[in-house]
């Protein structure tokens, strides 16, 4: 399997599969002298990690990281940051009934078609356990952008059910288990998956990743468009199946006039009168929000039984238990978030390579 390294000058790649001993990462194009240690790390595994509410997977996993190179007396090397998190929870006997038939909607069928053969446990390597190693690659981007750059996801939708925008709070989001923005729509969101989860069933999601303080000039032209790569970076992510750059799909309705963002000086400096273009022209950062919104789909694993096929050719159904969430997109956020940092982190270094 190629294509497991992603970004260019900041850069990334994974390994290990959902329920092998381990996944990992390395990191590469961290600069040397910047301070790092786990602790920078782990505050945001936590937020993806499972098991911390009724609403999310059950699988217990501390998920604790562990530097093993690229970190000396505190500070990086500029060398090679190894990462690893070891799989502590992993029950591979749930899936031992359904191991040569294929799940609707999960990626058992094309990677057996590719490979000519698939990991049943968990999905292996198409599993959502990978991406714990993205939200570990995510901030040590965060670092490498500093401080002035603050990243924050949100999750606005699931189902027919959103927030409402008018209560938006960015402190709400770090105080309920749907990193919502919008203290009102908790319950909702409570109430609407209590019943998706006794039903055996499970909801699509939107999450909205707005990342302030990036300054403007990052991105290029043509094939090295910033919003083309953090198109990519999201759709990317496992279940993603939309992404929206700034107004979005929205921008087909309004007028030439509506859709300008307008400018003006203000103390010497060009200012933005709205974001429609979600803080990018031409492929290049304005200095605006870098706003972005992706649509998770449903988790595929869900106890209704599914008309599919097994490895054999043969008609069939299939009912997948065990401990998977009602609503994948609710650890969504913290994965968004990351690749935002590490899009913005790869790109800064770009620019600073071509043109400082």
């Amino acid at each position: 399997m190629s294509a497991n390294t992603f970004g260019h000058l900041f850069r990334f790649t994974t390994f290990g599969e959902s329920h092998g001993p381990a996944i990992g990462c390395i990191v590469d194009g961290t600069p040397p002298g910047i301070p790092l240690c786990e602790a920078d790390i782990q505050v945001y595994m936590d937020k993806r990690r499972p098991g911390q509410s009724r609403h999310t997977s059950q699988r217990k996993e501390s998920d604790t990281v562990k530097i093993l190179s690229g970190v000396f007396e505190g500070v990086t090397l500029g060398t090679s940051i190894g990462l690893l998190v070891e799989n502590e929870d992993a029950r591979s006997k749930d899936y031992e009934t359904i191991k040569d038939k294929f799940r609707p909607g999960h990626a058992d069928y094309t990677y057996h078609v590719k490979y000519g053969r698939h990991d049943h446990r968990g999905g292996g390597r198409s599993s959502a356990r990978e991406t714990a190693m993205r939200v570990a690659a995510g901030a040590i981007a965060r670092k490498v952008l500093g401080k002035d750059v603050i990243i924050r996801g949100a999750l606005i939708q699931i189902g027919d059910t959103r927030v409402d925008r008018g209560n938006w709070d960015w402190a709400e989001v770090d105080k309920n288990p749907f990193f919502s923005p919008d203290a009102k729509a908790v319950a909702r969101f409570e109430k609407l998956l209590d019943g998706v989860r006794k039903n055996g069933s499970s909801l699509g999601a939107v999450i909205e990743i707005v990342a302030s303080g990036v300054p403007a000039g990052l991105g290029a032209p043509i094939y090295g468009k910033l919003d083309a790569d953090l198109a990519a970076a999201m759709m990317g992510i496992n279940a993603v199946k939309g992404v929206e750059i700034g107004a979005g799909m929205r921008v087909a309705t309004l007028s030439g006039e509506e859709n300008a963002d307008e400018m003006r000086m203000k103390a010497g400096k060009v200012t933005f009168l709205s974001n429609n273009a979600g803080g990018m022209l031409g492929g290049i950062s304005t200095g605006q929000d870098v706003v972005v919104r992706f649509a998770v789909k449903p988790t595929s694993s869900i106890l209704t039984p599914r008309r599919t096929v097994d490895v054999d050719g043969g008609d069939t159904e299939i009912s997948t238990k065990g401990r998977h969430d009602p609503c994948v997109g609710i650890r969504a956020v913290p994965i968004g978030e990351a690749m935002m940092a590490c899009v913005l982190a790869d790109h800064l270094l770009r620019h600073r390579a071509q043109c400082e």
